[in-house]
């Protein structure tokens, strides 16, 4: 082993909106916020970091000439009952759901626009 993941940076044009948000969806806490990165931690929860990056343009889910370049999957027990927390934390529901017989997932974007899963 070379080293070890250290955290998951995220940028955004608001660190301390996207922090928050992912903070009340996760349970974490804010551990750092220096204004253009803010850091999220808790217990059992790899840390996210969100930098501001004022020009931010968002991936178009599910556009090809605009993909994504990464997305967090969330596990959830009852994605009838998240679903509606998300929205409210500023969340919107994009095109996408599926799964299998294991797994199944619905397609999120968070107030900066970056797909997310929630996963059941």
């Amino acid at each position: 082993m070379i080293g070890r993941l250290h955290s998951t940076v995220i940028d955004c044009p608001d660190p301390q909106a996207l922090a928050n948000f992912y903070a009340a969806v996760l349970g974490g806490r804010i551990a750092r916020d220096d204004g253009d990165w803010v850091t999220v931690e808790g217990d059992g929860l790899p840390r996210l970091a969100f930098q501001q990056a004022p020009d931010l343009q968002p991936p178009q889910w599910p556009d090809p000439d605009h993909p994504q370049q990464f997305h967090l999957d969330i596990d959830v027990d009852d994605v009838e009952a998240a679903e509606p927390k998300v929205l409210a934390l500023g969340a919107r529901r994009l095109p996408g759901e599926g799964g299998d017989a294991e797994t199944g997932f619905r397609v999120y974007a968070d107030p900066a626009g970056h797909p997310f899963c929630l996963v059941w």
